[in-house]
């Protein structure tokens, strides 16, 4: 229990609210879950979080209000808000606040499980290994995602954003099978023909990058989405 990430989910469905728990409960993350904005801020008075989940439209003290009022005390903690709201005035209201980043409702469990790990990897406390949670190793390759730099075979190249983010879903999610939705809304907040075919795109530009090594292979899972295997 030490070992795992603490996260405070707020969230007024009660449904909804569940089922994120017990999910990120079977992903090895120690949830709190409350209903309402008033007990979530009491209990950030007594306890440490690595990261909070806020809907916005809570009872008693909203998501936007928390997160000002967190943000007056604490400007290092990961906030991700929940919406309802398609507005775009409303996400870029979050993010002025001081929101980490935000997913708009309805959204799969996958999508939630894969924003909270880039933030975590993101955002580290720990000076000694903040570099080392930026860098994997693919077979032959080393892959430095802060400097979007993948080294293998005498050649270094450098990687664009989006190839750089959808590299480090894949290495995230190893010999596991990566959602297509997921990384859509992930990386590029949307999922439609466009982002779909501009995904294809960046994954085939990053097997050509890995086929000098045969023991690495990024698979399409019909259906599913995608898989780095090595």
């Amino acid at each position: 229990m030490d070992n795992k990430h603490k996260i405070l989910l707020v969230e007024d469905d009660v449904n909804l609210g569940t089922i994120l728990k017990d999910f990120l409960t079977v992903k090895k993350f120690d949830v709190t879950l409350v209903q309402n904005g008033e007990e979530a801020a009491e209990i950030l008075k007594n306890s440490k979080f690595d990261l909070c989940i806020f809907d916005v439209m809570l009872p008693k003290k909203d998501g936007f209000t928390l997160t000002k009022e967190i943000r007056k005390e604490n400007d290092t903690i990961p906030i991700i808000l929940l919406t309802a709201k398609s507005m775009q005035e409303d996400k870029i209201e979050g993010l002025k606040l001081g929101a980490d980043d935000y997913i708009t409702k309805p959204f799969s469990s996958e999508e939630l499980l894969l924003r909270i790990k880039l933030i975590l990897k993101r955002v580290n406390n720990s000076p000694d290994n903040s570099n080392n949670n930026r860098k994997f190793e693919i077979g032959k390759f080393h892959f430095d995602y802060q400097r979007r730099i993948l080294s293998g075979f005498n050649k270094e190249q450098k990687l664009t954003s989006k190839e750089a983010d959808l590299l480090m879903l894949l290495c995230m999610n190893k010999n596991e099978i990566l959602e297509r939705g997921s990384a859509l809304k992930t990386i590029w907040h949307e999922d439609n023909y466009f982002t779909s075919r501009s995904m294809d795109v960046y994954t085939n530009k990053l097997r050509n990058y890995l086929k000098k090594d045969s023991s690495v292979e990024i698979i399409t899972v019909h259906g599913y989405g995608i898989k780095l295997v090595c």
